[in-house]
């Protein structure tokens, strides 16, 4: 009846979709993150449990079509110098393996690399383990007989033995495979997890889309005015609560048996980064935000994360055979552009896109929902993403240049107004991308059968316990009365924690059972922070006679709407506003929490004079707001 349709498919989507929206609310009526909800639907539902997806969205195309495990009968193949059909023969083609290699090590190869527990050799290349036998590690002398069988055949080339050896056989450290047949079979894996990496499957992709858009808005809220206040001890907690996750989770790892490099550095790196988000929305909440252990949380957080980009970028790096540009040269460039692009947001794009840019665009008509100069403000945001994004992807990793373009717009006059225009165009696309980030391009990447083991639950538990919490928690032991308030908010993960675990997984820098490890311990970081953080911010504000009371559960579906409570009354004021530009009006100015715009010369109130305004203001706010639009207009 039907015939050939794709209502099928679209019905699967729309019900993956619609279940995954079902977790970020029920999340939100249990009081707790959405984070967990949405990663336990999208393994229940995805490619590894019931499937609801057909593989050609949640599976990339070269991982599909390629046959890294090569015919059933390739040792045989291998032996007599036959075609090893077309992917492994296109891997000896391009001559990262040699079979002369393998022809007089015999078992003498099965010690170089030791067993100690900071092996620097590297037994996999790929996320999964290949299935090659213990009898093939004594073959080597059979495959070497055959190297000029192979040589006529051409399935590699008879010449560049050698040096070049070594640098192909190990892309990641210095070892060496212990067969022929692992060596094609691993390099296979890590072609094919090079080629994913490029062009991935459809989740992925939307995943990492909106995990740059979420960094890029993450970069907008920092305050440069405020990081000089509270900059020193902030960037000491930063600091801290970068190395110590790092060298921890990469002890342990290795004390887990993996070894140092990459496994335990990828791990390590992954347990580094900590999300501003839950933090920032309880603060806000409690009215401590503008205090100075607050804004130290903040500016802590974004230091935080941007020592987490320089080690994402390094980690990255190290990829391949050593580079010298790649791991040394490009991390300190991208260091020396940061701190040139921060100097233009403070002095340069606030003045030209204020009197030279958005002066010169021509006004709408009046009455319009969004104005001309907020549109090409819209534009101009999205262009220098795209420009900073590219160029530091050339650097190490594009998701650098997202945090620094944001921050490009930090410092627009009025405060905060590039923000709003940012998150009423692009909120419900970013709260998506996240959503299918954590239910797609996360979910998907766990191996099901090995998280629930007994093995990756106690080795995540403690990792989980002493690297991902107890680390972040002592970062700020020396802060005075709120150190235990500041060192567990640096405690929480969202988006960047997750998306470094996936994508070492998927570079094979981190097999799946470090994987499954990392993951558990995230999640004991996503699933009890905000707890006790809520815990220990109310006994302090209680204590010290601050803010404006108990904060709430601190739980949004995602870093991408972190600020949507704090943007509220604003954007309420705005709906009676739309069309009209009141930044002429309100230029230096102080803001609601009494601050100027950059360069003017009001000062900050204090909490309690803000809640006093507050208060005062609540009966004439309508009459207020009314007459200001009338003399606007007029």
């Amino acid at each position: 009846m039907g015939g050939a349709s794709s209502y099928i498919a679209m019905l699967s989507i729309a019900g993956f979709l619609g279940a995954a929206w079902t977790a970020s609310k029920v999340s939100r009526l249990l009081g707790i993150s959405s984070i967990v909800l949405e990663i336990v639907v999208g393994v229940a539902l995805g490619p590894r449990g019931f499937g609801i997806v057909s593989p050609v969205y949640t599976v990339c195309e070269t991982k599909r079509v390629d046959n890294c495990g090569g015919p059933e009968d390739l040792d045989e193949r291998i032996e007599k110098g036959l075609p090893l059909g077309a992917t492994l023969g296109h891997i000896a083609s391009i001559g990262v393996c040699h079979a002369s290699d393998y022809e007089h090590h015999g078992h003498e190869d099965h010690s170089m690399g030791g067993n100690g527990l900071f092996n620097m050799s590297i037994d996999y290349v790929g996320g999964a383990t290949p299935a090659v036998s213990e009898g093939d590690h004594g073959e080597h002398g059979e495959h070497g007989e055959h190297g000029t069988e192979h040589t006529e055949h051409g399935e590699h080339s008879s010449g560049s033995h050698g040096d070049s050896h070594g640098a192909g056989h190990r892309r990641l450290s210095g070892g060496h495979y212990s067969s022929y047949k692992e060596c094609l079979i691993k390099e296979c894996q890590h072609d094919v997890d090079e080629n994913c990496g490029s062009f991935p499957d459809f989740f992925t992709l939307i995943g990492h889309a909106g995990v740059g858009l979420m960094i890029f808005e993450s970069g907008m809220h920092f305050d440069f005015e405020k990081a000089q206040v509270v900059g020193p001890p902030a960037v000491a907690v930063a600091i801290l609560g970068t190395i110590l996750p790092l060298v921890v989770g990469t002890l342990l790892t290795v004390l887990f048996g993996r070894p140092l490099m990459p496994d335990g550095i990828a791990a390590g790196t992954a347990l580094a980064p900590t999300s501003v988000g839950i933090a920032l929305r309880l603060l806000g909440e409690a009215g401590v935000l503008q205090e100075n252990f607050g804004q130290a949380i903040i500016t802590a957080a974004f230091v935080d994360d941007i020592l987490s980009l320089v080690l994402f970028n390094v980690l990255f790096s190290l990829g391949g055979t050593f580079d010298a540009f790649k791991t040394i040269f490009a991390p300190l460039i991208g260091i020396g552009f940061m701190g040139f692009a921060c100097v233009l947001a403070v002095k340069f794009w606030p003045k030209f896109l204020r009197d030279y840019l958005l002066a010169r665009v021509p006004a709408k008509a009046e009455g319009a929902k969004i104005s001309a100069q907020d549109e090409a403000l819209f534009l101009f945001m999205f262009a220098l993403l795209f420009i900073y994004a590219t160029i530091t992807h050339f650097l190490g990793t594009h998701l650098w240049g997202c945090f620094i373009a944001g921050m490009s717009f930090a410092c627009l006059d009025p405060p905060h107004h590039a923000h709003h225009v940012w998150v009423k165009q692009t909120k419900r696309w970013t709260s998506w991308m996240i959503r299918i980030f954590f239910t797609g391009t996360v979910a998907f990447s766990i191996p099901l059968q090995q998280l629930l083991s007994i093995d990756a639950f106690w080795k995540g538990s403690i990792m989980g316990i002493f690297a991902c919490i107890g680390t972040k928690v002592i970062c700020a032991f020396f802060m005075g009365k709120p150190k235990w308030v500041i060192g567990w908010a640096m405690v929480g993960r969202a988006e960047f924690a997750y998306l470094i675990a996936q994508m070492a997984l998927s570079s094979g820098m981190m097999d799946e059972g470090t994987f499954s490890v990392v993951i558990w311990a995230l999640l004991y970081a996503t699933v009890f922070a905000p707890f006790v953080f809520r815990f220990l911010l109310n006994r302090y504000v209680a204590s010290e006679g601050l803010g404006e009371g108990a904060a709430g559960t601190g739980f949004s579906d995602s870093d991408s709407s972190i600020y949507e409570e704090n943007n509220k009354h604003e954007i309420r004021k705005d709906q009676d506003l739309e069309g009209i530009d009141v930044a002429g009006a309100i230029k230096s100015k102080a803001t609601e929490y009494g601050q100027s715009s950059p360069g003017g010369d009001e000062k900050a109130l204090d909490a309690k004079a803000v809640r006093n305004l507050d208060e005062n203001k609540g009966k004439g706010g309508l009459l207020c707001c009314l007459f200001f639009k009338k003399v606007v207009v007029n």
